[in-house]
């Protein structure tokens, strides 16, 4: 699913609601429900989402929505996805320091 949100830093529950086509209410929901979301509070209790929160969000929604996944297949899923995600940074640092060593290697 493809959101119209425009580039910002933060962004409204109105305003993600609005591009993902549900209700305010189910998005305070899954904010119950998933860690990942922890949308910054205003004093006015206003929430602010970050494009993060908003990139995570559609990931959950598409799961739920439209893979019909269950909340805690959803949660599975993204416990899965920043597990590879860590793996990749580690990975593209040993890269970096294999190409480090490789250039030190050859100067020798």
């Amino acid at each position: 699913m493809h959101i119209d949100l425009p580039e910002k830093r933060y962004y409204s529950i109105g305003e993600v609601a609005k591009a993902f086509k549900v209700q305010p209410s189910l998005l305070r929901f899954w904010e119950k429900e998933f860690k990942e979301i922890q949308p910054k509070k205003k004093s006015s209790g206003t929430r602010k989402y970050t494009p993060e929160m908003v990139r995570t969000l559609q990931f959950i929604h598409h799961l739920v929505k439209e893979k019909g996944m269950t909340l805690e297949g959803a949660k599975k899923q993204l416990h899965l996805q920043a597990a590879g995600d860590s793996k990749q940074e580690v990975l593209a640092k040993l890269e970096h320091i294999k190409a480090t060593l490789l250039q030190l290697k050859d100067k020798m």
